[in-house]
């Protein structure tokens, strides 16, 4: 016992044995170091608590509006239509493997066929209250129809309600409209009569009709429907807003 006091003490005044009682070195976690590498476009939508509130926001706006507006329209004689990609499904882990890579159409395909994208929080339960007051559902999405299989395969992995999943023709172009005036007329799978389409969902001005960056510079009278029948959730990653000029 005496000895063992003897050796403690000396280990005590030891700066040698201080170095070896030091308290250990502490790294950061992968994802902490990930993120350090991350934009800050992607860390907001990885990290941060305004991202997700905003989304949240939106749907429940978007809500209210269906609710408003399905006690004045019999079953499944109206519509709401909405993007995919960053509006109902989050590519965030796709937007990370490519950093510092870019985008090209062959890795976002090979990314489309993992079907890894998750669902935004609020969108699962906005798409169910849609059916469940007795609208339709239109995916407009400018996936390409190559793709659409593994899309349509995720949203019922994901369990996410929809009536049609409209895809961009390939090689044709990415505009929207006749596939909003085909909901509307009634001649896609979202409904075989005219629809009245309530409420749009998008991240991106192009998601909206007749609508492009150009509304940037037409007043904030312009901007009336948003908030109302237009609903436009945070996108900092990627848009149409990349190639104003």
């Amino acid at each position: 016992m005496i000895l063992r006091r003897f050796l403690f003490l000396v280990c005590a005044l030891s700066a040698g044995c201080h170095a070896t009682q030091s308290a250990p070195v502490t790294t950061p976690s992968p994802p902490a170091a990930r993120s350090a590498t991350l934009p800050d476009s992607l860390v907001w939508v990885q990290r941060s608590a305004e991202y997700y509130a905003a989304v949240i926001q939106v749907y429940r706006q978007a809500t209210v509006r269906v609710e408003q507006q399905a006690p004045s329209r019999p079953p499944g004689t109206w519509a709401v239509v909405l993007d995919a990609d960053e509006t109902i499904l989050s590519n965030l882990q796709y937007q990370i493997e490519r950093v510092g890579l870019g985008y090209s159409s062959e890795s976002w395909a090979a990314w489309v066929r993992r079907r890894e994208a998750t669902p935004l929080p609020g969108a699962a339960a906005f798409l169910a209250r849609v059916h469940q007051l007795g609208g339709r559902i239109a995916i407009v999405t400018n996936r390409l129809e190559s793709e659409c299989t593994d899309t349509i395969a995720l949203f019922k992995t994901l369990a996410l309600a929809f009536d049609a999943m409209l895809c961009r023709p390939d090689k044709a172009p990415s505009d929207k409209t006749p596939r909003f005036e085909a909901v509307e007329a009634g001649t896609t799978p979202a409904g075989n009569t005219p629809l009245d389409v309530v409420a749009f969902v998008g991240d991106n001005i192009l998601d909206f009709p007749g609508l492009n960056q150009k509304l940037r510079q037409a007043g904030q009278a312009a901007y009336g429907e948003f908030g109302v029948k237009y609903f436009l959730l945070p996108n900092p990653m990627y848009g149409s807003w990349q190639e104003v000029r």
